[in-house]
């Protein structure tokens, strides 16, 4: 279940059709999930694409902005974002130790659809948590192959959440963890623009835990927790994808990036020297910026462009921030149980549980 299922409406905003990043129009995202043994040991990882407009990303490039809140993380591709405001490439996130293979196998994707490879070059963006407490992340089994598989599985609609794609393996708040995604629509006199995010959350301590405000975690400490004996609460990370059709410049996304950490922090989260908390926000609103096609000659001088006037663009921040606070409680409520390989159990955030954590807080229905 979702949390608007169990009745928990987080914020004042108006969620889209799906309440999903693929609210936003051609947002696409496709998983490939590993869920097996081998060598005797636990596999349990995979890929999550998204793909920023219908096209190929290259031909239809988006300008894009990123933020990071704390770098014990690792994203490719992020200097040139910043460099150019520009999003020429399909965004990935795996785990730790399968950013490199993910990047080349972005780059050979790249390369399979170009007419004339000489006059182009790419810089993928992959990002990243760690998953080795419930994943064999020594064994580096994502390969090409599931990159190619993430990326034909892309499609708009409904996005599946929790231990699924990248998310496979993640832990949130000691909880299973994973893939999250939740949307905002803004009203017509406000534009009329959707602002949708995705989160591969693998992060927080439970006790810091808090839902629609309240202090739920306190409520739940003598649950179980796979770090009661071995590891540290907090000790991954979390990546946030926020997706908009608002016409936003380079310098506009990264602002709108920055909100993601308000989202984080309503939930709990955000405080952890371990934790790599990288976001990255892009804005499809322009539409005809000219073809990531470095090297051509035939490209125009200028290219005119529109822009939100920054007096309008705090509603998109306020959509941002509850969009990613909605992801994350998405992403714990669509975990499954999990046990690693060394005995730890992993439990997923059973409904009931938080139900009832809740109604210890005092907190009660908003729908």
């Amino acid at each position: 279940m979702r949390a608007r299922e169990l009745g928990i409406s987080l914020g004042l905003g108006t969620p889209g059709p799906f309440n999903a990043i693929t609210d936003v129009p051609g947002v696409r995202v496709g998983h490939s999930t590993l869920k097996d043994t081998v060598n005797g040991k636990q596999v349990r990882t995979g890929v999550t694409l998204i793909q920023p407009r219908p096209g190929h990303a290259r031909q239809q490039p988006c300008f894009a902005g990123c933020h990071v809140l704390n770098g014990n993380g690792d994203a490719t591709g992020l200097e040139w974002i910043r460099e150019a405001g520009l999003l020429a490439t399909p965004i990935a996130i795996t785990n730790t130790h399968s950013v490199g293979v993910v990047r080349d196998a972005l780059v050979a994707l790249e390369r399979d659809g170009l007419a004339d490879p000489a006059v182009y070059w790419c810089m993928p963006t992959v990002m990243e948590t760690y998953d080795g407490v419930l994943n064999d992340i020594w064994g580096q089994h994502v390969g090409p192959h599931h990159v190619r598989e993430a990326a034909e599985n892309a499609t708009t609609g409904p996005v599946l959440e929790g231990a699924v794609g990248g998310g496979t393996g993640m832990i949130c708040h000691e909880f299973k963890g994973g893939i999250g995604t939740s949307s905002r629509q803004l009203p017509a006199e406000q534009g009329g623009y959707t602002v949708g995010a995705l989160v591969q959350a693998n992060h927080g301590k439970r006790r810091e835990l808090r839902v629609d405000g309240y202090p739920v975690g306190r409520q739940m400490s003598g649950m179980n927790s796979p770090f009661a004996e071995k590891g540290t609460p907090g000790m991954g990370s979390i990546v946030v994808i926020l997706a908009t059709d608002a016409p936003l410049l380079p310098h506009q996304c990264q602002r709108l990036a920055q909100r993601a950490s308000i989202g984080i922090a309503r939930t709990g989260g955000g405080t952890e020297d371990s934790s790599g908390d990288i976001f990255l926000a892009f804005a499809t609103g322009n539409q005809d910026l000219p073809p990531a096609d470095y090297g051509r000659k035939d490209l125009p001088l200028s290219t005119p462009l529109d822009m939100l006037n920054n007096d309008h663009i705090s509603p998109l921040f306020s959509a941002a921030a509850e969009a990613v606070e909605e992801a994350i409680i998405n992403a714990l409520l669509a975990g499954e149980d999990m046990r690693s390989d060394d005995g730890r159990q992993v439990d997923a955030l059973k409904p009931e549980h938080l139900l009832r954590a809740l109604s210890l807080t005092g907190w009660c229905k908003t729908m």
